[in-house]
C-alpha cells in the first residue's frame, strides 16, 4: 500500500461496490451508503432528510443522481445536495489507494 491517509477509513474493495449500485457502511457510528457510478465511488449519509429512512443505499442511481427508494427524493453522488441546490445529504470524501476504498468520516461532536 502506497500509505495510509490521515482520518480515512479502509471500508472494502472498488470491485466489491457494483456499478450503479450501493453498500451500507458504518464509520465512527455514522450510517454511510457508498455508490458507484460511471467507475467513481461516492459516499454519502445513508439516512433521507425527508422522513429519516436509513434506505439510502438502497436508491437507484440516474444521471449521476441517487433517488430514495423510499419517497423518491434525488441527490447528486458528488455534493449530496438536491436538483434545486438544496442542501440534502452530508458528502464524504473517498481516495482509492491499491484497489481498496477509504472513506473520510469526522464524527460529530457537540458542545453544549
Amino acid at each position: 500500500m502506497t500509505g495510509v491517509l490521515e482520518g480515512f477509513e479502509k471500508i472494502c474493495k472498488y470491485s466489491d461496490i457494483k456499478e450503479n449500485g450501493g453498500k451500507r457502511f458504518y464509520i465512527n457510528d455514522t450510517d454511510i451508503a457508498v455508490f458507484k457510478s460511471e467507475n467513481k465511488i461516492f459516499a454519502l449519509n445513508n439516512v433521507c432528510p425527508h422522513q429519516h429512512t436509513a434506505h439510502m443505499y438502497e436508491g437507484f442511481i440516474e444521471d449521476c443522481n441517487v433517488v430514495c427508494p423510499a419517497h423518491g427524493w434525488e441527490f447528486n453522488l458528488a455534493t449530496g445536495k438536491m436538483p434545486d441546490g438544496r442542501r440534502g445529504l452530508r458528502s464524504f470524501e473517498i481516495q482509492i489507494i491499491d484497489g481498496f476504498v477509504f472513506v473520510k468520516v469526522i464524527k460529530k461532536e457537540f458542545n453544549w
